[in-house]
């Protein structure tokens, strides 16, 4: 079992009459093996898993990628542990179900992980792609085993060609039901609509370049779900009466905008879905208006916890404390400004991106240039390398670029899917 511990960094500091307190929570799960030692594949906890592998076999994935598409998934069938209720579906125009054959889910062992092998093996690409319609049938899956932590895994190598209302209406009811890590294979998907999915089903998106890459990065994703121990899990915010909460973030080790999934628990507390957890980190950025109080005063602004229900799983208090002190007041706390600088880094290069595809290459140059001086600034080698195959970088510290005139589409996918990887804060 993951043990849980909390860590507050901010600047309680304010000026006189101020009322803006901003904090980052560091929230730490640790299993029984020591802190910090993953949850390796197969070493679970005692709660039970179930597992959905949706593959895209629609006609844009014939020959090698509906090849390497049945490897990778053979691969994630043998990275389940025993005693995981899985299921295998055909994504096409609509869903069907490769293994089991009926509508339900199998229980992992080797008798049904071979049968499991044998059928993706059997796979053919046919059809069209209808994303929410893969969705759903997970959904159905899934609603069986209420008890267990649910988790998807969905490849593509296409664009999806339902109605956008009936897509929208797909996600908002699998929201809360499981959570989705989204893979695109190629250079012909949507980054923003697999990004759609992995947002409201509080997954991850990544691009492969190569089909060869399938079979790995499925075994990283399946080994991940597997060391998910802890499930339902929500982060519990209180404020004081008079306050409001301006927005919660996750900011490690992806930026995620919380704030409106708000669920009310009282009039003053609510809850943020923060989805199943194993061993790692995770980070929040809070920003809370206080009513403002006299000089001198200090008050509980916030209290964070991680809650399952109503078992408190750690807690962690936010201050606000009033002073004419101009030098406290204005210092921002280390923690709090690296991870402003990674939300505005993950912005920056999303609308630099759009502004370079709709021709706006004044903004692309503009919005990229400052994406680049906040890499430099957070020490974020690898998004600093993604961005030089799409500007010249001139000065990184200042921001200088010049837009690269050709830039291959897959440099571009992938510093686009990467944009909300953060790095952590300098200890």
């Amino acid at each position: 079992m993951v043990a849980f511990t909390s860590d507050v960094s901010q600047n309680k500091y304010l000026p006189a009459g101020g009322t803006e307190v901003h904090a980052v929570v560091t929230v730490t799960a640790a299993d029984d093996r020591g802190a910090g030692t993953p949850a390796g594949p197969g070493t679970g906890g005692p709660g039970s898993a179930a597992e959905v592998i949706l593959l895209d076999c629609s006609g844009s994935m014939s020959g090698r990628k509906i090849k390497e598409a049945a490897n990778a998934a053979a691969v994630a069938i043998d990275t389940l542990r025993d005693g995981v209720a899985f299921a295998v579906v055909e994504g096409t125009h609509r869903a069907s179900m490769i293994y089991p054959r009926e509508t339900a889910l199998a229980v992992a062992s080797a008798e049904t992980r071979a049968a499991a092998r044998a059928a993706v093996g059997r796979l053919r690409a046919h059809g069209g792609t209808s994303i929410g319609e893969w969705l759903l049938l997970a959904r159905e899956l899934m609603l069986a085993r209420p008890d267990a932590i649910h988790h998807t895994l969905l490849l593509t190598d296409g664009q999806n060609g339902e109605d956008e209302n009936r897509f929208t209406q797909a996600l908002a009811r699998c929201e809360g039901v499981f959570q989705c890590d989204c893979r695109g294979v190629g250079a012909d998907w949507s980054v923003a609509q697999l990004r759609q999915v992995a947002q409201k089903l509080l997954g991850s998106v990544e691009l492969l370049r190569e089909p060869a890459q399938m079979a790995a990065d499925f075994q990283a994703v399946i080994a991940a779900a597997m060391g998910r121990e802890v499930d339902r899990v929500a982060l519990r915010l209180w404020a004081p009466k008079g306050a409001t909460v301006r927005f919660v973030r996750q900011v490690l080790p992806e930026v995620d905008d919380l704030t409106a999934r708000a669920t009310e628990v009282s009039p003053l507390v609510r809850d943020y879905p923060t989805g199943a957890w194993g061993a790692g980190t995770r980070a929040y950025h809070l920003c809370v208006d206080v009513p403002a109080g006299p000089v001198g005063a200090e008050k509980l602004a916030a209290r964070v916890s991680l809650v399952v229900g109503d078992d408190v799983l750690s807690t962690a208090k936010v201050l606000a404390a009033w002073t004419d002190d101009a030098e406290l007041s204005t210092q921002m706390d280390k923690v709090v400004a690296h991870y402003t600088g990674q939300a505005e880094l993950a912005r920056a290069i999303q609308e630099g991106l759009e502004a370079r595809q709709e021709g706006d290459l004044s903004t692309a140059a503009t919005r990229l240039g400052i994406a680049a001086r906040l890499a430099a600034a957070a020490g974020d080698s690898a998004t600093l390398a993604r961005l030089d195959k799409v500007v010249e970088i001139e000065d990184a510290a200042t921001g200088k670029v010049v837009l690269r005139g050709v830039v291959d589409k897959l440099d571009e996918m992938d510093l686009d899917a990467k944009s909300t990887r953060t790095v952590p804060a300098p200890k």
